[in-house]
């Protein structure tokens, strides 16, 4: 659930506020391995499954009175950390529209990385995949109630698509392949 404090603010805008606030609080939450590969300079990294308000404030000074700008990969991870954020006292958080993706589209200035790992929404759209098919070929090979796991991921992406929350997304973030870099790192 959205919080009625939640604002969105476009790349082009958020670049005019950082030339003018060189201490605007900026918030990535995607996967270390999804900052390492590209980021925008200054962010400060908390992946959104270890997000915590109250932690947030004492390990980054970040104000809850001040907005904070929260970026992923392109908005649904933010919006989620909008929340937590603002139920913990933020006042303004403001979600960067279209995410990290939008920002690099823009032209507006990243720093890119090296990482080789897949971006977290390919990851889940493979997995996704992969269950359906071994649910098609093993309920032709073995049993025919596995054709329930092919129906079960295809409600679980109907939910995600619905609600913006995908729990496949959030198991995958948690694997070792997507937890390249520290916590916390700018």
């Amino acid at each position: 659930m959205l919080l009625q404090f939640m604002t969105t603010i476009q790349p082009t805008e958020l670049q005019s506020v950082l030339q003018s606030d060189h201490t605007a609080q900026l918030l990535d939450v995607r996967t270390p391995s999804e900052h390492a590969q590209i980021h925008v300079p200054g962010v400060h990294l908390v992946p959104l499954q270890r997000l915590d308000g109250s932690e947030l404030a004492a390990s980054t000074g970040f104000l809850k009175a001040k907005p904070v700008y929260i970026l992923c990969q392109s908005g649904g991870r933010a919006k989620q950390a909008a929340a937590k954020l603002e139920q913990s006292g933020f006042e303004k958080c403001c979600v960067v529209e279209g995410g990290t993706s939008a920002w690099a589209a823009a032209g507006l200035p990243v720093n890119r990385g090296s990482s080789q790992v897949i971006s977290l929404e390919r990851q889940v759209r493979i997995a996704a995949g992969l269950l359906v098919f071994s649910g098609v070929v093993l309920s032709q090979f073995v049993n025919p109630a596995f054709i329930w796991l092919s129906g079960f991921v295809g409600a679980g992406l109907i939910f995600a698509g619905a609600t913006d929350w995908c729990g496949m997304g959030m198991l995958i973030a948690r694997m070792p392949w997507n937890q390249g870099s520290s916590r916390g790192s700018k």
